[in-house]
């Protein structure tokens, strides 16, 4: 990737940029929508993401451009505004540039901007989160800042929240930032705390994306952020990571049915999630699976974010051998089943589980054999 990008800001621009950062894609391996409410998380960087050059202007103008548009995208460095239509995908750089001054950091003025992705789109990924971490270490990089990663995480998710409009918790940029090789990364999405967890040798990930609407903007992942805030002022805490499971069965009856299933699943989740933690570091992915499987159902029947898509990748995948557990990853509400598999699982149980797909919906899913990677970085050019 980073020849290509080299070659394509050339290109593009004329000239060879001065900075190169990347940051990785995430899966969401469990913890599905706890961060926003204060609990854990467990996420896994991979080998595949978003590159972005940059190089400075002396004009003040702040050019765009990706390997997905063919237009180059002006903005004027005085107006940070949100961008609609075709140059909707610049809000998550511009976001990171509003977001600079508000946490006392100094960004650039004119530049020129290419970012290019190897992430399936709409497959759940966090290629958004990608594109703010890469963009923030670019930008600070410009200006000779050398923040903590701490600080570069919680610009990404600042931007996601107040320039996007997005109320995402801190998993995506938390594990695109903290990603390591052979590792999951943990989050108590509380402090934010950050620590690794090791990946048990022989497991694999393989993600089934099915192509259906994945667009959190839209409405559904507000409306269940929602519906969690809501649940928890009716159990009167904070957040719902405050309830333990014997309090909320207690409260059953002060919740309307809605905010009763959607505080289970998230109180049930993080326990899954220390769970897993658990059964990870005995090297027991075959509990580990099951605590997967048992995350998609409630995923299905408790939070409703699953899709038809979604539930029937998810039940070719557990009765195929050699894999251990499956569930939706990322915000859901379409988007990409993740499989935790041995070795044993390769191409033709795949295109067995796509096929079978096909037979349903009448179209294959992308299937992404995906390793760990390391987390958001700069990159020698």
């Amino acid at each position: 990737m980073k020849a290509a990008i080299l070659s394509k800001f050339r290109n593009v621009f004329g000239r060879q940029p001065e900075i190169v950062a990347r940051a990785p894609g995430r899966i969401e391996f469990i913890g599905n929508h706890t961060d926003y409410n204060g609990g854990t998380v467990l996420g896994a960087a991979i080998d595949r993401g978003v590159w972005v050059a940059y190089a400075s202007r002396a004009d003040g103008q702040r050019r765009f451009a990706s390997d997905q548009r063919g237009e180059i995208i002006s903005v004027p460095a005085a107006a940070i505004q949100r961008q609609e239509g075709p140059a909707r995908w610049t809000n998550y750089p511009l976001g990171i540039l509003a977001s600079l001054p508000e946490s006392g950091l100094r960004g650039p003025a004119g530049f020129d901007y290419l970012a290019m992705s190897d992430l399936p789109a709409g497959a759940g990924l966090s290629s958004s989160a990608a594109i703010e971490l890469a963009s923030a270490l670019a930008f600070l990089g410009a200006v000779g800042s050398e923040p903590e990663r701490e600080t570069v995480v919680k610009l990404g998710r600042h931007a996601e929240n107040h320039f996007v409009g997005v109320p995402c918790g801190i998993l995506d940029q938390g594990v695109s930032g903290f990603g390591r090789e052979n590792h999951l990364v943990f989050i108590d999405c509380r402090g934010p705390r950050f620590t690794t967890v090791p990946m048990p040798a022989g497991a694999h990930f393989w993600i089934f994306n099915t192509h259906t609407k994945h667009a959190l903007v839209d409405g559904f992942y507000a409306q269940r952020h929602r519906e969690c805030a809501e649940a928890a002022r009716a159990l009167g805490v904070p957040l719902l990571a405050d309830v333990s499971p014997d309090a909320l069965a207690a409260a059953a009856d002060r919740l309307n049915p809605v905010a009763f299933k959607r505080a289970r699943h998230v109180v049930e989740e993080i326990a899954r999630v220390a769970a897993a933690v658990t059964a990870l570091r005995q090297d027991d992915l075959a509990a580990v699976g099951r605590l997967l499987t048992a995350s998609h159902r409630s995923s299905q029947t408790l939070f409703e974010n699953s899709t038809p898509e979604l539930d029937l990748l998810v039940d070719v995948l557990t009765g195929t051998a050699h894999v251990h557990g499956a569930r939706l990853t990322g915000g859901g509400f379409g988007g990409a089943v993740m499989a935790l598999t041995s070795a044993e699982f390769g191409d033709a149980q795949a295109r067995g589980v796509a096929e079978a797909y096909a037979a349903r919906f009448g179209a294959r899913p992308d299937v992404l054999h995906a390793r760990t990677g390391d987390g958001a970085a700069l990159v020698a050019i």
